[in-house]
């Protein structure tokens, strides 16, 4: 067996991924690219973006091809290095990992050297710190423009990004209802994140939950879901209501494009907004961002969870679970 080894697309999904879909193969061991780094992947992080990237067709990041390894956020200990001074031996980088072992990263500016090993949380990078809390951060704060007494809705408020979000919203002020698609989860909004109230999707009335839980309507809606639930936020906009697009996991395995919401024309009545965003496009902030989040997890009012996976032969079980709905929190691979 190869001392790398790396999970790799054979065909495009329909639905769930397969076991089939995907194989575990040997790879070869990767040099340092100029000025870059290898890696040890220890962490590997589960987005459903993951899922989007193995569709034909252009995103913000190109389709994975055939062969190639799956792509997903991951971090790791430096192993060989071309840039001693930006990636010493023994740091710990974040990055776009992929599901693999061992990999070449180029100074790309989306490999980050957060520190050496022995100071680094590296689960909390992928939870909080990396790109979750960015995305939770810059969507409440900059897009939404949550303000003290408004009423905020965030769906999949039991994900990593969601649960962050959510949180962040009740640290400014806001009065904050979860979506989330089981009891247990809805009880852990409410009696362990502090949130205001929540809503099952799956049993509730969403539209008959949200009027008796957002009296005064919704000020911001933070969707990481679409579809349906994003028809009755729509319905219920406040005045000057913003709605901030960070997902669309009710359609990421779907063969064909989502229909548009039916109630989309709220948004001229009630002279509301919809903005979508990718925290990629704020990550020359991350230092900034990064103080505000660590200051809130130290201080006990910013809290995580880990739903963690073993070895990359679990990685299409960790990824399936983002549709499932088994995951509470951030879902992890630990290598």
């Amino acid at each position: 067996m190869s001392e790398n080894q790396g999970v790799v697309l054979r065909r495009r999904p329909v639905g769930l991924l397969q076991d089939d879909d995907v194989e575990l193969v040997d790879l070869p061991m990767p040099e340092p690219p100029a000025g870059g780094c290898v890696v040890q992947a220890e962490w590997l992080g589960i987005d459903a973006t993951v899922r989007s990237w193995l569709n034909a067709g252009e995103g913000y990041f190109p389709a994975v091809e055939i062969g190639e390894v799956v792509r997903c956020s991951g971090s790791g200990t430096v192993v060989a290095t071309d840039s001693p001074e930006r990636f010493p031996i023994g740091s710990v980088v974040t990055a776009l990992t992929g599901w693999q072992r061992f990999v070449a990263l180029p100074d790309d500016g989306l490999a980050t050297n957060v520190g050496m090993a022995a100071d680094v949380d590296q689960p909390a990078y992928l939870a909080v710190y990396g790109a979750t809390g960015l995305t939770a951060y810059v969507g409440i704060i900059d897009v939404g423009e949550v303000k003290a007494g408004e009423t905020v809705v965030v769906t999949a408020a039991a994900g990593a990004t969601g649960s962050i979000a959510a949180q962040i919203a009740k640290l400014l002020g806001a009065r904050v209802i979860g979506v989330a698609g089981t009891d247990e989860k809805c009880r852990w909004l409410v009696d362990d994140l502090g949130l205001d109230g929540a809503v099952n999707h799956r049993t509730d009335d969403v539209h008959a939950r949200l009027k008796e839980l957002c009296p005064k309507r919704i000020d911001v809606f933070f969707d990481n879901v679409g579809g349906p639930v994003l028809d009755a936020a729509l319905a219920r906009l406040a005045n000057g209501g913003r709605v901030v697009l960070c997902g669309a996991i009710s359609s990421y395995n779907d063969a064909h494009r989502p229909p548009g919401p039916a109630n989309y024309l709220n948004l001229i009545q009630r002279r509301a907004s919809m903005r979508g965003f990718l925290a990629l496009d704020h990550w020359g902030r991350y230092p900034e961002i990064l103080a505000h989040l660590q200051k809130w997890v130290a201080d006990g009012q910013l809290r995580y969870r880990l739903h963690t996976y073993e070895g990359l032969d679990h990685a299409v079980e960790a990824l399936n679970a983002m549709f499932t709905g088994e995951n509470t929190g951030k879902i992890v691979i630990r290598l």
